[in-house]
């Protein structure tokens, strides 16, 4: 009994050492995460800063201020 419960220990401690191995990203995943990120969030701020969509956000903010009075 004590040869099967130190083999099942062992295969346990093989599959988490393994699975350590793969659980995180290397720097240069990390690197293009963060060129994503960047470029996500400056073409939401050209989006948010265009003429068109200024004037949307201040129609519905104004209406919405309007709407209790």
């Amino acid at each position: 009994m004590c040869k099967a419960v130190r083999a099942r220990m062992r295969a346990v401690v093989c599959r988490v050492r393994t699975a350590r191995r793969d659980a995180g990203m290397v720097t240069s995943e990390y690197a293009m995460g963060i060129v994503a990120a960047v470029a996500f969030a400056v073409i939401l701020y050209k989006v948010v800063t265009s003429g068109e969509v200024t004037a949307e956000l201040q129609g519905i903010v104004k209406r919405a201020l309007d709407a209790g009075a």
